[in-house]
């Protein structure tokens, strides 16, 4: 996936490239679940659409709900969306995170040499 240690860094124009790339792979991950919770919030709560972009998006910045359940099934896929939602949110900041962190290991490495 990366280059190896051993291997010489890729040039500027190749890590922007690879950069962009790992956006669009975040944005898809935050996008996706999004959707999954805008569709819970809307099927399940009982929601008009704008208000479970809101509560979604909320809950998904670990911002905490906007609109209070009130049914047990409400309470129950807000409760595993939230779970669910952490797990995504520090998924796809590490995935954005990745390639510049692997690049200053690398320059570090280099500068061992």
């Amino acid at each position: 996936m990366f280059e190896h240690k051993r291997e010489p860094l890729i040039t500027r124009h190749e890590f922007v490239i690879r950069i962009a790339k790992y956006f669009f792979i975040s944005i898809a991950i935050l996008g996706f679940s999004l959707l999954v919770g805008m569709l819970g919030y809307h099927n399940l709560c009982g929601l008009s659409w704008i208000d479970s972009l809101l509560n979604a998006s909320m809950i998904l910045t670990g911002m905490g709900p906007v609109v209070e359940m009130k049914t047990f099934a409400s309470k129950l896929f807000a409760s595993f969306y939230a779970l669910y939602s952490g797990i995504a949110f520090l998924s796809s900041v590490s995935v954005l995170l990745a390639p510049a962190l692997h690049r200053f290991m690398h320059v570090l490495h280099l500068e061992d040499e």
